[in-house]
């Protein structure tokens, strides 16, 4: 696959970026990380402000943290692949983010677990520049093209490459260009960066709003999905080190108790009154357009935090379409090790 940014890199660089990324985190309230202390869960949300990943501020936001007795620090990258870097390195104790790691993962000889399963779709968009939709009307017409994702290895890289494959397209014929989320993302496609590209909510209510993009495939929707990737895929989950989950059983519990309550509370409640509940600035200086990205994406979150086993199988299925390590390695990987569900059963029943 071509990127617009080099690919390799020496261990001694890779070591560098994983230190880099620790250093330039920054939690929920602006300040540095470091090493867990004091009872602390430190957990990195791959872009906290993203609405795909809102139950982890939220959770917050109610106090439910604080119910169950817990100090936990929300951290912040731009982009799953850097999250699921800073939790191998063992700088944070989990990672809100997509599911997929957790299959990626395995093949590299790393065991991570979805511990809370919050949403079944990715609560993505392939967006097209208005200038481009047009001509630019499927993925079938990637060959040639500069596609956004946050960063390369990301799951929007991942739902590109799967796009891609599933429309006869292969991943080498078009350029990957890392466009980053939010305003970095639009200002790529506004200067001709991209051509298209894959993002979340805000971002694509902003872009739709403006005029400056268009839905080219919908996957904040069951039904958009299904019709994408053939099925379901789970994405935003709260996935943790299987060596910390076995070993620390009873937090893992606390914070299923108060991922799971979240979750049933957005159900109960209204876009307004959600968006009401998080920080002011992550609405961005437009209160309506938050809303209106909370209303078209809430859909994505399931109420309960089960993990589907059809969908799970899903996921397997579509990063073997384009992943040589999945695809190589795809009858060996155990996908009871990528996933549990006895945390949130018995959140179920508290």
């Amino acid at each position: 696959m071509r990127t617009t940014t080099p690919m390799r890199a020496t261990a001694a660089a890779v070591a560098a970026l994983t230190a880099l990324s620790l250093s330039a985190c920054r939690d929920s309230r602006g300040g540095g990380g470091g090493d867990a202390d004091g009872g602390t869960v430190k957990i990195m949300v791959g872009g906290i402000d993203k609405v795909i990943y809102l139950p982890a501020k939220l959770t917050e936001q109610l106090g439910y943290f604080k119910e169950q007795g817990l100090k936990v620090q929300l951290l912040t990258e731009p982009a799953g692949a850097q999250a699921e870097n800073v939790l191998i390195s063992g700088g944070v104790q989990g990672v809100v983010g997509f599911y997929d790691h957790s299959i990626q993962l395995q093949t590299k000889g790393k065991c991570v677990q979805s511990v809370v399963q919050m949403a079944d779709v990715p609560g993505e968009a392939e967006m097209v520049a208005a200038g481009r939709a047009g001509s630019l009307t499927s993925p079938a017409g990637f060959k040639g093209k500069k596609l956004g994702v946050t960063s390369p290895g990301s799951s929007t890289d991942f739902l590109t490459r799967a796009l891609a494959v599933r429309n006869g397209v292969k991943t080498s014929d078009y350029s990957t260009v890392k466009a980053g989320a939010g305003q970095t993302f639009i200002s790529t496609m506004d200067n001709g960066g991209i051509d298209a590209g894959m993002t979340t909510d805000p971002t694509i209510a902003k872009l739709v709003g403006t005029g400056k993009a268009k839905v080219m495939v919908e996957m904040r929707t069951e039904e958009g999905t299904r019709r994408a990737l053939g099925g379901l895929y789970p994405s935003s989950s709260l996935y943790m080190d299987c060596s910390y989950v076995k070993s620390n059983a009873e937090t893992v519990q606390k914070l299923a108790n108060a991922f799971v309550k979240t979750l049933g509370w957005i159900k109960q409640h209204k876009p307004a009154e959600i968006a009401a509940k998080m920080p002011a600035d992550y609405a961005g200086g437009d209160a309506k357009l938050y809303e209106k990205a909370i209303g078209d994406s809430i859909s994505m979150f399931n109420g309960d935090g089960v993990m589907k086993a059809d969908a799970a199988e899903n996921a397997l299925k579509v990063l073997a379409q384009f992943s040589p390590e999945v695809s190589e390695k795809k009858g060996g990987i155990d996908l009871s090790k990528t996933y549990t569900t006895q945390f949130v059963a018995k959140a179920k029943q508290s």
